[in-house]
């Protein structure tokens, strides 16, 4: 029959049409007769990904999570407090009922919505694990600076507020306490996770003092200090957020553990410790710069001590961690040639400076520890 039909084509339209006819038609009755028929709804949900995505950072930008807390409140009560006009309400909220970010007792009008546990611990800014913050920050900023990805994937230049003549990020954060103080706040929720992990999982029994480089809210120090209570911590960071550190240190009870340092890591050298980590850090920048860290880590370390890179850490074979691959498209928008890697890059880069022995810890979520020990 394949043979019938190709005859026909190649009097038609030549050989070279009915062999690509015919292969199309091959691999069609594959995909028709195989145990697992191709199905094009993975395709269509990430392409329409965008549409879940703006809802969710919407509702947190609107505070509904808050607004709701502990209580169940019907749709038009909580529309009305958040201002919303009547046509939207129901689409949204039940929207968020589907997504599996609200709950709702009974159907129609006089439903009542009320927050799922993960919103209610997650979502609610009462909650002391509120991961809210950065969801607004992606929202306000980098879900429009996305759509120029293809201009970043062109020209490999940054996409964010230096390409419309403003101050890049950090230079325009840094001159803005208030500015910087809130966004050292949206980084604490979504660190916290990976914090709490690196206090468990790494075993700090043969270290005394630990120094964190980049140190920003303290947080890294206090996670690891309440679990570890022979440690000293030093959380290093620039002049402007020292006094950030410190009062987040004085009030999680540890001051005579957590002492603050303050300087540049590309100027200054790092504090000595027995352990350097870096939180976020080394993907913020280009090989040359990752380098200079690094060398700095080494400079500081004691024989035997450890560097510590906490990151969504792409897989070797760059192949399932989709988040890390993203970040690091993400580091592209924002920097233009800073971007995330793998393990295999860490050690190294590592070994390049003298350390010894490696190690990779997953930690939670797409984030994992990648330990160099000198």
């Amino acid at each position: 029959m394949v043979g019938v039909f190709a005859a026909t084509l190649d009097r038609r339209f030549g050989l070279r049409s009915a062999i690509s006819a015919n292969k199309r038609l091959l691999r069609g009755n594959a995909f028709m007769t195989t145990n697992h028929p191709a199905d094009p709804s993975a395709i269509l949900q990430t392409a329409f990904g965008f549409w879940h995505s703006k809802v969710l950072l919407t509702a947190v930008e609107f505070g509904v999570f808050t607004k709701l807390g502990d209580r169940h409140v019907s749709g038009a009560e909580l529309g009305a407090e958040l201002g919303l006009h009547p046509r939207g309400i129901a689409d949204f909220f039940d929207a968020l009922v589907a997504m599996k970010f609200l709950g709702r007792d009974g159907d129609g009008p006089t439903s009542l919505y009320f927050n799922t546990p993960e919103a209610a611990l997650f979502l609610d800014e009462a909650s002391p694990r509120y991961i809210g913050g950065i969801l607004v920050m992606l929202n306000a900023r980098l879900f429009k600076f996305w759509n120029d990805l293809p201009e970043a994937l062109r020209t490999g230049k940054p996409q964010n507020e230096i390409k419309h003549g403003q101050k890049g990020m950090f230079e325009e954060l840094y001159s803005d306490l208030p500015r910087l103080e809130q966004f050292i706040g949206a980084m604490t929720g979504l660190s916290r996770i990976n914090f709490e992990a690196l206090a468990d999982k790494f075993d700090f029994s043969g270290y005394q003092t630990l120094c964190d480089v980049g140190g920003a809210s303290g947080l890294l120090c206090i996670e690891v200090a309440k679990r570890h209570s022979h440690l000293k911590c030093t959380s290093f960071d620039l002049p402007a957020v020292q006094p950030i550190a410190q009062k987040h240190i004085a009030a999680s009870g540890l001051s005579e553990r957590i002492d603050t340092a303050a300087g540049d890591f590309f100027a200054d050298p790092l504090p000595r410790a027995d352990v350097i980590t870096m939180g976020m850090i080394l993907h913020d920048w280009n090989l040359d710069k990752k380098m200079q860290l690094i060398q700095a880590a080494y400079d500081a370390l004691p024989v035997g001590g450890a560097l510590i890179a906490i990151e969504a850490l792409i897989d070797d074979a760059r192949r399932e961690n989709v988040h890390g691959l993203l970040m690091s498209l993400n580091m592209l928008i924002e920097f233009g040639d800073a971007f995330d890697y793998s393990g295999a890059d860490f050690r190294q880069w590592c070994g390049q400076v003298g350390f010894q022995r490696f190690d990779v810890i997953h930690l939670a979520g797409p984030s994992s520890a990648a330990v160099a020990y000198k």
